[in-house]
C-alpha cells in the first residue's frame, strides 16, 4: 500500500481531469452524491487548516482506486426479440366489431 500523499493538482493530473473537477468531485463525495459509472463513490482525503480550508492531500492508492472505477469495460450488446403480434387485447371484455 502506497503512503505517498498527493496534492490536488497532482491527483487531478493522474486522474486526467481538471483541478476544479476534482474539487467538485470531493464536494459531491462529502454529501454522498458522487457516482462513477452508476456506482456511489466516496473519496477519502485530508484537508489541513483550522476550519478545513487548507491544502487538500489524497493518498496515491485512493487515486489508483478512482482510476479503476473510471475504467470503461466493454459489455456485450443485448439482442432484442422481435415483437410478437398481439392475438388478443388484454383488458377488453366486450366482443369487437360493429354493434348490431
Amino acid at each position: 500500500m502506497s503512503v505517498e500523499l498527493l496534492t490536488a493538482q497532482e491527483a487531478a493530473v493522474r486522474l486526467g481531469i481538471k483541478v476544479t473537477t476534482l474539487y467538485d468531485w470531493l464536494g459531491q463525495s462529502d454529501h454522498g452524491l458522487l457516482e462513477i459509472h452508476g456506482q456511489a463513490v466516496t473519496i477519502e482525503y485530508f484537508q489541513s487548516g483550522r476550519r478545513g480550508q487548507g491544502k487538500i492531500q489524497i493518498f496515491e492508492s485512493e487515486i489508483k482506486r478512482l482510476r479503476e472505477l473510471m475504467r470503461v469495460q466493454p459489455r456485450k450488446a443485448f439482442t432484442r426479440r422481435r415483437p410478437t403480434p398481439a392475438i388478443s387485447f388484454p383488458g377488453i371484455v366486450v366482443p369487437l366489431g360493429r354493434p348490431e
